[in-house]
């Protein structure tokens, strides 16, 4: 397989279509070359026809009410630097806007704020550790 630069403002340009259209999955083809674009971060090249990717069983429960949803794929952090206080603890109450967390992506930190008012119930991920589009990062209710 032939291998080929990947145009980075390509790929944000399609990510992008799949955040304003909804769609989960798009895929852009010139001469033999292709790039696909999903939910969850994932980006597969080839130059071959790509075999159809089975979807995964939906969840019969879906997320518990109040869960906060990881908007994008990077490391997730607690606290605003090494050390310092924690942002929020099991038991917090928080206001709406309010920042719960930390995503680093593509060397950028991104304040995650609480979508409305409630108390922490649980935090679901690791400080430090790498999260993904669609985990389930905490539950405020």
């Amino acid at each position: 397989m032939p291998k080929f630069d990947v145009d980075e403002s390509l790929v944000r340009k399609l990510a992008a279509l799949l955040e304003q259209t909804g769609l989960t999955e798009i895929e852009f083809e010139a001469g033999e070359q292709r790039i696909r674009v999903t939910r969850g971060g994932t980006v597969v090249q080839a130059a071959a026809p790509v075999a159809p990717v089975a979807a995964a069983p939906a969840a019969s429960d879906g997320p518990p009410a109040g869960a906060v949803i990881s908007p994008m794929v990077g490391t997730a952090y607690a606290s605003a630097s090494p050390g310092a206080d924690h942002f929020v603890k099991v038991g917090d109450r928080v206001q709406k806007g309010q920042t719960l967390l930390i995503i680093e992506a593509m060397k950028v930190m991104n304040p995650i704020p609480a979508p409305h008012a409630g108390t922490v119930k649980e935090i679901l991920f690791d400080d430090g550790r790498p999260v993904e589009y669609g985990d389930i990062l905490m539950v405020v209710a």
